[in-house]
C-alpha cells in the first residue's frame, strides 16, 4: 500500500457559511473577486452577500466579470493585469467552475511573466516552472459539479488553437473554500443536471485510475453513492435542501478524490468537444459519451471488480456484472431526464470525430495514462460514433 496525502484546504461546509466568511482568517487586505459575464451571482445577491462580508472583515476588493462558462486565456490575462491594477493581494473565485477555475489561473499570472500558456504542460502548453507563489485563492462555490473548491485544478482553453488543458500545481489550492448548499437552491434543473454529473464522473474515473488508493477510494465511493440517492431528487425538487446538501458534498468529496488520484480519458475527450463548440456545457458532453465509454471499459475486461462496486454504489445493489454499471447510469439518466441529449443539439458533426480525438490525445494526453486499458485513437473516435445521435 502505497499513497500521497496532501489536500490543505481549509473548507468550510454547511447551510448559512457564506454568512460566517467575514469569521475567517482571509489572506489579504484587498481581494480581486472573480465571477462569469452571466447574471446569476448578481441576480441572486451573492455578489452582494459576498461584498458585504469583505466589508465586515475589513478587505477592500475590486471585482472582474468577464469569465465565460468556458474560462479562455485571454481573460485570464486580462484578470492578471486586473489584479496587478488594483494592489489585489489575494484572488476570490465565486460561482461555478469556471470562476473559481479562473480565479486560480489568474492568481497564477498576476505575479508572474509571461503568458499562461508558458506554464502549463500539454498541447502547445511550454511546461516551464512557475517562478513566483501565486496569489492565495479563495472558492466559494455556488454550484456542484467542479470539486475545485478542493482540488489544485484549473481548466482553460487557448482559443487560437481550441486547446482546453487542465493544469495546477500545490500552489493552486485555494486557502479557503466555502461550500454553502443554501447558494445552489437557484441553479436551474439543466445544470443541476450537468454539474452533478459532472461530479459523478470526477468520482467514477478517480476510482478508476491506475493512480487510485484506499484514500482516494474512499472519497470516489461515498461521493458517488449520495449522486445515485439525491441527485434526482436535486432536480426534481431544486429546493429540496437535503438533496442539494448531499449532492454538494459529493460534489466536494470528488474534489477530494482529484486532489488524491486524477480524471481518465473520459475527461480528454469532452474537453475536446467544449474546445471546439464553446457553447457545450462540461457536464453535458461528459452525458453525451458516457454510454459508450463505459461500456467500451466493460468490455476491456481491465476493471470488472471496480465497474460492478460503482453500479452498487450508484443504486443498483444487486450488480454482480461490469454492465451493470452502465445499466445503472442508463437509470440514473432517466430519472434525471437527461437520456435524451444529442450531440447534434450542440452542433458536433460525425465529420469532426478524427479531429476531436486527435486533439483529446494531444492536449490532454496524461489522462489516457491512466486509462485501466488503452484507449488509442481510433478507439475515441468509435466512442464518440457510439455517442452521436
Amino acid at each position: 500500500m502505497k499513497f500521497d496525502y496532501f489536500v490543505p484546504t481549509k473548507l468550510v461546509f454547511g447551510c448559512g457559511t457564506l454568512n460566517s466568511l467575514h469569521e475567517q482568517e482571509l489572506p489579504g487586505k484587498k481581494a480581486l473577486i472573480v465571477v462569469t459575464c452571466g447574471k446569476s451571482v448578481k441576480d441572486n445577491g451573492y455578489l452582494d452577500r459576498l461584498e458585504e462580508q469583505l466589508r465586515m472583515a475589513g478587505v477592500e476588493y475590486a471585482v472582474f466579470d468577464k469569465i465565460l462558462p468556458n474560462p479562455v486565456k485571454r481573460h485570464v490575462m486580462e484578470g492578471a493585469e486586473c489584479a496587478r491594477q488594483n494592489g489585489c493581494d489575494f484572488v476570490i473565485g465565486l460561482g461555478g467552475g469556471s470562476s473559481i477555475d479562473a480565479s486560480k489561473a489568474i492568481a497564477i499570472m498576476a505575479v508572474n511573466p509571461g503568458d499562461y500558456w508558458d506554464y502549463v504542460n500539454g498541447g502547445s502548453g511550454k511546461g516551464m516552472p512557475i517562478p513566483n507563489r501565486p496569489l492565495p485563492i479563495v472558492a466559494i462555490t455556488t454550484t456542484a459539479g467542479t470539486g475545485t473548491e478542493t482540488d489544485p485544478w484549473t481548466v482553460n482553453t487557448k482559443e487560437e488553437t481550441n486547446e482546453k488543458i487542465g493544469f495546477g500545481c500545490d500552489w493552486t489550492f485555494p486557502t479557503l473554500s466555502v461550500v454553502d448548499p443554501e447558494l445552489m437552491l437557484s441553479v436551474p434543473k439543466k445544470f443541476t443536471i450537468y454539474q452533478g454529473f459532472d461530479a459523478l464522473f470526477h468520482s467514477t474515473e478517480c476510482y478508476l485510475h491506475k493512480a487510485a488508493s484506499v484514500i482516494s477510494d474512499m472519497f470516489c465511493i461515498k461521493g458517488i453513492e449520495l449522486i445515485g440517492k439525491s441527485l434526482a431528487r436535486a432536480v426534481e425538487n431544486g429546493s429540496d435542501l437535503e438533496a442539494r446538501t448531499d449532492v454538494a458534498l459529493a460534489n466536494t468529496l470528488a474534489g477530494f478524490s482529484q486532489s488524491l488520484s486524477c480524471c481518465i480519458s473520459e475527461h480528454s475527450l469532452e474537453h475536446a468537444m467544449s474546445a471546439y463548440h464553446h457553447d457545450l456545457p462540461h457536464g453535458a458532453g461528459l452525458i453525451l459519451i458516457c454510454r459508450a465509454y463505459y461500456t467500451y471499459l466493460v468490455n476491456s475486461h481491465s476493471c470488472d471488480e471496480k465497474l460492478v462496486n460503482m453500479a452498487k454504489a450508484l443504486g443498483k445493489t444487486d450488480a454482480k456484472e461490469p454492465m451493470d454499471f452502465v445499466h445503472a447510469l442508463e437509470e440514473l439518466l432517466k430519472a434525471c431526464g437527461a437520456d435524451d441529449l444529442k450531440m447534434s443539439d450542440f452542433g458536433i458533426r460525425e465529420d469532426e470525430f478524427r479531429t476531436l480525438a486527435k486533439n483529446a490525445r494531444d492536449t490532454m494526453g496524461g489522462l489516457f495514462e491512466g486509462d485501466p486499458c488503452e484507449i488509442d485513437e481510433d478507439a475515441c473516435v468509435r466512442i464518440l460514433q457510439e455517442s452521436y445521435r
